[in-house]
């Protein structure tokens, strides 16, 4: 019995290993080598891997996404060219290759293995730097618009335009700035809180209270007269009265500025804030420039309040009483001239056009609370280039500082020190014309 038992148990186990050994034999039989074709990409890659998704833009540009481009053999390569891995983009228009980890690679599509009608726009490979540690998702242009390169004149007058613009703002502060320099001879650094003061007030009213931005600059104007005109009666005008020295009245006014950056920082915060209308818009073409209608109405806001100025201080007894107290103050007092009475004028007028400045600059660009601060440089050089005291030398000064920071750039200047530009021009100008461009000269001592 125990016989028959083994014979039995021997013919199954000999059976067994009979029907076993074809299935051995094609499992470990040889795969086909890579260079038969690339592995198509439907299994998913575990570990970190370079993804490629290739979509056809030019199907898509009707409004519908683009349709994934199949079959598309990718090649990953290292830094030093030696080939990874090859993938087909599969249904979805991705194929995805594993990587040993972070470095430099190298990606690259077979144009040849594009389907008719797809063509490549950009180039062919293109070097990825990975620094996640899942890997890096690449995508290539196919069947993309041609970005063409902007002519040179093109760029170049939009630049000047766009330096217009930015000259146009400066100018405004810097006539403020000059009107409160030629009244008091008061070289005021704390010149740029006013600016500042200016586009929190509007972004005040605007943000918070509701306001529309038009109504909000107006009340802005008005308001920034008033923050001037407080200004000279508690500070400016006791100091005057005491005798006390122009040197020691501008150091007053660094301390000044101080206290109200910090006291702006601390209510406003140093977040960068817009105001809730006319922050986004699409540039019109005017022919050889473009500009958004914000950015027109910043420039005829800009020039129409220069005019009024303009026309204040040549045909009203106020601008009359301003030129006489800035050329001799004495003589004017001694006329029966209420000296501080204008110099409270100048004061408001001065602070006014610079809260403009500020809500035109917050308009054109954003609100923080050190924009003022940023600006006083530039306000400073266009007084100075212009001439110290002179109204029409600040505007001046402003339009040529204006265009040469924003054409600076486009010359080779870096973005990060455009102002550089600027003032390495004022050093030029000053080296020639000490007294500034409209400036008088003047014998000292």
């Amino acid at each position: 019995m125990r016989l028959r038992t083994a014979a039995l148990f021997s013919v199954m186990m000999a059976g067994l290993v009979f029907l076993a050994t074809p299935a051995s034999a094609e499992t470990t039989s040889p795969s086909p080598g890579p260079s038969a074709s690339a592995p198509a990409s439907d299994a998913p890659v575990t570990g970190p891997a370079i993804r490629v998704r290739l979509l056809d833009q030019q199907e898509g540009k009707a409004g519908n996404n683009p349709p994934p481009v199949p079959g598309v053999t990718v090649t990953v390569s290292d830094d030093s060219d030696t080939e990874i891995g090859r993938a087909v983009t599969n249904d979805a228009g991705v194929a995805a290759v594993a990587i040993p980890g972070k470095g430099k690679y190298s990606v690259s599509i077979d144009e040849s293995t594009l389907p008719d009608g797809v063509k490549l726009t950009g180039k062919k490979t293109l070097d990825v730097s990975v620094n996640l540690t899942s890997g890096q998702n690449v995508a290539f242009p196919l069947n993309g618009k041609v970005v063409e390169a902007t002519p040179f004149v093109e760029r170049f007058v939009d630049s000047v335009v766009s330096g217009l613009k930015y000259g146009l703002i400066i100018a405004l502060a810097a006539m403020g700035l000059s009107l409160i320099f030629g009244t008091t001879g008061l070289t005021n650094f704390s010149h740029g809180e006013l600016i500042t003061f200016g586009a929190i007030t509007a972004y005040f009213l605007n943000s918070t209270l509701g306001l529309p931005v038009i109504l909000a600059g107006i009340l802005t104007i008005g308001i920034g007269g008033l923050f001037g005109w407080g200004q000279d009666r508690v500070l400016w005008r006791p100091l005057r009265s005491r005798g006390t020295g122009i040197i020691a009245m501008m150091i007053v006014s660094i301390g000044l500025g101080l206290l109200l950056r910090n006291l702006y920082q601390f209510f406003f915060g140093a977040s960068t804030r817009s105001y809730t209308d006319y922050t986004s818009q699409r540039a019109r073409d005017y022919g050889l420039f473009d500009l958004s209608d914000k950015e027109v109405a910043i420039m005829v806001i800009a020039i129409v309040t220069i005019g009024i100025v303009a026309t204040i201080m040549t045909r009203t007894r106020l601008g009359k009483a301003m030129r006489a107290v800035s050329d001799n103050p004495a003589l004017s007092a001694s006329s029966g001239m209420r000296v501080d009475g204008v110099i409270s004028s100048v004061w408001t007028m001065g602070a006014a056009l610079s809260a403009l400045a500020g809500v035109l600059l917050g308009l054109n660009s954003q609100v923080n609370f050190m924009m003022g601060y940023q600006l006083l440089l530039m306000v400073f050089a266009a007084t100075i280039l212009g001439g110290l005291g002179t109204v029409w030398g600040a505007v001046l000064g402003s339009l040529i500082i204006g265009v040469i920071t924003e054409v600076g750039p486009l010359l080779g200047v870096p973005g990060s020190i455009k102002e550089v530009g600027a003032l390495v021009v004022l050093i030029l100008i000053l080296l020639i014309r000490p007294q500034g461009i409209l400036g008088r000269a003047e014998r000292i001592g």
